[in-house]
């Protein structure tokens, strides 16, 4: 049977990237969440699923401190790192992992490895760029 925390994922995407809620589009996301592949993965804890959910609503503030950042001071520093995978991720929790990385404006995940990481670009801010005036 279809994990209820992933069909509820699957619907939520469904009804935000379609913005509408009438019985036929209902009908469509539901065949869509069925018919996706990896419906029938074992459940994650429902502790796990609360806890991205709390890192993703945390994260709304200090995506807005980025943004505002980015906006008051240069950001001409970029770097690639690689970010750890947590223990036990099914790919429900993958997705929101890289939806969090994604979601603040200073990183944005690359690729996910299947050996455990992510592969993150991050801009920070460096030394500052002197500038020549020309004669």
């Amino acid at each position: 049977m279809i994990d209820y925390l992933s069909l509820i994922l699957r619907l939520t995407l469904w009804f935000l990237l379609t913005a509408d809620l009438s019985l036929p589009n209902i009908v469509i996301g539901l065949l869509i969440a069925f018919l996706l592949p990896g419906s029938y993965a074992p459940s994650p804890p429902i502790r796990a699923w609360l806890k991205s959910l709390l890192e993703t609503i945390c994260a709304i503030p200090q995506a807005y401190q980025e943004a505002f950042e980015i906006i008051l001071r240069p950001h001409n520093e970029e770097t690639i790192t690689m970010e750890r995978v947590k223990p036990k991720r099914t790919p429900g929790l993958v997705f929101l992992d890289i939806f969090l990385i994604t979601f603040t404006p200073k990183t944005i995940a690359l690729k996910y490895h299947e050996e455990g990481w992510y592969e993150v670009h991050l801009i920070q801010r460096g030394k500052k760029v002197q500038r020549r005036k020309r004669s």
